[in-house]
């Protein structure tokens, strides 16, 4: 019985590396394609981005878990839904959207220093986190952190260039500079 359980423990672990390399190849891939400057091509790249970060590379619960907690973030239960993803991020501290998520809903909270530590977990974990990058950009500009706000823009840009937030943002991030300056 022993043995059955290590050849069973052993399949199941290599089985879930695999998913996972699998995960990583076609994340690099899709990272590559994004460069791309044809709009279109690129928002549908986007979308299979955010397909593959919001599915945990091994674990359905923890998948149905997040999309629990952004049904509740949708219908502002904010409270609600940041105890959903602490779950989400207990179980697995590793998975990036989990932070991403939690961290999108302590900005919509008003908590933006809690909200940048779990986006600097988001960066540490998927430093090509365009959403993270465009969000620690927001929490920059309510922090009055302008230059630092500017430059998650830019690195945001670098990853993705035809994203359309950063631009916008950037340009009105310097009006706001220029205004205070007056």
């Amino acid at each position: 019985m022993k043995k059955f359980f290590f050849i069973f423990f052993f399949f199941f672990f290599n089985l879930s590396n695999l998913f996972a390399d699998e995960r990583v190849k076609e994340l690099n891939k899709l990272f590559k394609d994004l460069k791309t400057m044809n709009y279109s091509v690129a928002s549908k790249i986007e979308q299979e981005i955010w397909k593959i970060w919001s599915t945990h590379p091994n674990n359905k619960k923890l998948t149905k878990l997040l999309a629990e907690g952004s049904n509740l973030v949708n219908n502002t239960k904010y409270n609600q839904a940041i105890d959903i993803f602490s779950q989400a991020i207990n179980l697995d501290p590793s998975w990036a959207e989990a932070w991403n998520k939690r961290a999108t809903v302590f900005y919509l909270s008003g908590d933006f220093e809690k909200s940048q530590k779990d986006i600097d977990k988001v960066l540490e974990l998927e430093e090509r986190h365009f959403g993270a990058l465009a969000g620690q950009g927001l929490v920059n500009i309510q922090l009055k952190n302008y230059n630092k706000a500017i430059k998650s823009y830019e690195k945001a840009k670098e990853i993705y260039p035809t994203m359309k937030s950063p631009d916008m943002m950037i340009n009105q991030i310097k009006e706001l500079i220029k205004k205070q300056s007056i």
